[in-house]
């Protein structure tokens, strides 16, 4: 299998909110030191409390963000797409990863170490801010993702769950807007049962809001679950 393109590394960064700051010069400097990984489908990227000494971007395929619990199964923080980044706690303090990280699907992952990009970070305080504001943008959504788990009803915080991997999931085909993601998966995102969330999804299924398959979810009505959301 041949290995992405200069220009298909590129255009990840440039989309992201950090990185995509970066003039043309300083982008090519930090891609001379990016490598290509690859991981199967159901490997284990990196585990909570494992020494993070990187960050990723996803170049193929889907990476599942969890964390473990000791009352049953992991919880789902998020699911990750081609084009979005993962890891940059670790990128910026080099310290222990905070969350497990999986590949979904077969992925390749576009890969920085903390070494190469920090000694960059230090000469630039326009990015320090910039990683400031990234990093609080990350936590705020964490914290109403705990507040809609807690408080929420359950039928808001699917619609939500699945509103929020709509839009960051590849364009609508003309089969609707697909998600690769499991029932399971999607109960660790709302904090509920498995068998709770195949009983909604059932129902919007029955109102042709959706369809269930095999390990995805198809949205035909994303403003109807806009509604609930």
């Amino acid at each position: 299998m041949p290995l992405p393109s200069a220009s298909d590394r590129r255009r990840i960064f440039e989309g992201h909110a950090l990185f995509g700051k970066l003039p043309q010069a300083d982008l090519d400097a930090l891609l001379l030191h990016a490598r290509v990984e690859r991981y199967a489908a159901g490997r284990v990227i990196f585990t909570k409390g494992s020494p993070g000494r990187s960050m990723m971007a996803i170049l193929k395929g889907s990476v599942r963000i969890s964390t473990p619990s000791p009352a049953g199964p992991a919880i789902v923080l998020t699911i990750l797409s081609p084009g979005e980044v993962f890891g940059e706690i670790a990128l910026l303090d080099g310290a222990d990863r905070t969350a497990d990280a999986t590949a979904i699907t077969d992925c390749e992952l576009l890969v920085l170490d903390h070494r190469d990009f920090v000694p960059f970070l230090e000469r630039r305080a326009d990015l320090c801010l910039l990683f400031l504001r990234l990093l609080c943008q990350r936590l705020r959504r964490t914290d109403q993702q705990v507040q809609e788990a807690m408080f929420g009803r359950l039928e808001g915080r699917i619609a939500m769950a699945l509103v929020r991997l709509a839009q960051d999931a590849p364009p609508a085909s003309s089969r609707g807007i697909t998600l690769r993601i499991t029932q399971q998966e999607l109960a660790g995102m709302v904090g509920a049962a498995r068998e709770s969330v195949n009983k909604q999804l059932q129902v919007w299924q029955k109102e042709g809001v959706l369809r269930l398959g095999k390990r995805l979810i198809e949205i035909d009505d994303l403003d109807a679950l806009e509604a609930l959301s």
